[in-house]
């Protein structure tokens, strides 16, 4: 990559923004000269010379197709568009919007030894496969977390982790989980990526900073989580469902499913853990699934025969409480048998998407389709059925990015 800007690499940027004599001479009649002015005999300014916030703005508003591009014509470009100005700027043009992602690990063959499958939007839009940089463990990304920190997606396994670039298709290995996790609640919060439960021995609470690649403790977790899920509204990382291992089943807790519908929340700015017994999941299902949009808490929850969907107000703090909403078309034979996988993601402020995977060969014969998207809107409150994920994204991660 070039140090300097070459006008060259961009003719098309800058022929919109400075006069071409000649098409000036041609619009005239015939026998006519154009008027003899300085802007006629002046040397074509050089992109390079333009200050940063001028040319910071003139990148801007550059459509998205052609951003990937930008990042190769030279390190200042590069820089520029890697700035939270630019970030800025497309937002107050109107130019970002949501995009959903669906990021899927496939099993290592002749054809793709080693690649990310990736979809967006409504999944007419592929942007894999895309090849790995490293060797991935086999299975380390069987279960992993995806989260969202500006543009960019990282799907957090048990001891891989990768990050994609949503706006340059690129995707690159990232540090590792100090503690070796699977099945764990992750969630950002302020820039941060912060990771809890999924291991037995350990309680600790880790956060990741992207502009070091590096992860530390902060905390410990007042219980011991696995196969539970993670959110985040209102700076509070929300730890929720799943099953208490370690030490807490030691002590004599045998009844270790209780807490499948309970909830732990962890506030960043303080660093300090409330306990939230009381806001237990009514009903006593398990959750399954979970997000934050705004100041709510979105939780999908399992009762065995029906999956029933809920609102928890984080504004209120401790004394939120539960809202009962309409729940997801989940057809019978894929609510049997815990044959079903979901994940949740928020797109946007005023929508919640639901995938749903079925997990066992046994539904798969009886007819279960695979991959199912269920999207609730919020304004409205109700549930619609958008399109199936195609074949070859089971286990598919969803994240949300503004593009």
């Amino acid at each position: 990559m070039a140090e300097t800007c070459n006008p060259r690499r961009l003719p098309w940027l800058i022929k919109s923004c400075i006069p071409d004599p000649r098409r000036e001479a041609a619009k005239l009649p015939s026998g006519t000269r154009p008027p003899a002015t300085a802007t006629t005999t002046a040397a074509s300014p050089s992109i390079s010379s333009l200050p940063d916030d001028l040319l910071l703005e003139i990148l801007s508003r550059v459509p998205q197709p052609s951003i990937p591009s930008l990042f190769l014509v030279c390190r200042r470009f590069a820089l520029l568009l890697d700035s939270p100005s630019f970030y800025a700027l497309r937002r107050s043009h109107g130019l970002l919007r949501p995009t959903l992602h669906a990021l899927s690990l496939p099993s290592p063959s002749e054809l793709f030894p080693a690649s990310l499958m990736i979809l967006s939007s409504s999944w007419d839009l592929p942007f894999g496969p895309i090849p790995i940089p490293i060797e991935i463990p086999d299975g380390s990304l069987a279960h992993a977390r995806a989260v969202t920190l500006g543009r960019s997606i990282y799907l957090i396994g048990r001891g891989a982790t990768l990050r994609f670039d949503a706006w340059t298709g690129a995707v690159s290995s990232r540090s590792p989980t100090l503690i070796p996790r699977k099945k764990f609640a992750a969630a950002a919060i302020g820039g941060r990526i912060y990771v809890a439960g999924g291991a037995a021995r350990s309680s600790a609470v880790e956060e990741y900073d992207p502009d070091l690649d590096s992860w530390r403790i902060v905390s410990d977790a007042p219980r011991r989580r696995y196969g539970c899920v993670g959110a985040t509204a209102s700076g509070v990382f929300y730890v929720i469902g799943g099953l208490i291992v370690g030490s807490s089943l030691r002590a004599g807790r045998l009844d270790a499913h209780v807490w499948a519908g309970t909830m732990d929340t962890y506030e960043v700015e303080t660093g300090v853990w409330g306990s939230r017994r009381a806001a237990s999941v009514p009903g006593g299902g398990c959750v399954v699934g979970a997000c934050g949009a705004g100041s709510h808490v979105y939780v999908l929850a399992s009762h065995a025969v029906e999956v029933s969907f809920w609102r928890w107000d984080a504004g209120k703090g401790r004394r939120g409480d539960w809202l009962r909403l309409e729940p997801p078309p989940i057809t019978a034979h894929l609510r049997l048998g815990g044959a079903a996988r979901f994940c949740c993601s928020a797109l946007g402020q005023d929508k919640i998407v639901a995938l749903v995977h079925v997990s066992s060969d046994a539904s798969r014969r009886r007819g279960a389709a695979d991959g199912v998207v269920l999207v609730y809107d919020i304004v409205k409150g109700e549930w619609n059925r958008g399109p199936d994920l195609p074949v070859g994204f089971r286990r598919a991660a969803l994240a949300c990015v503004e593009c």
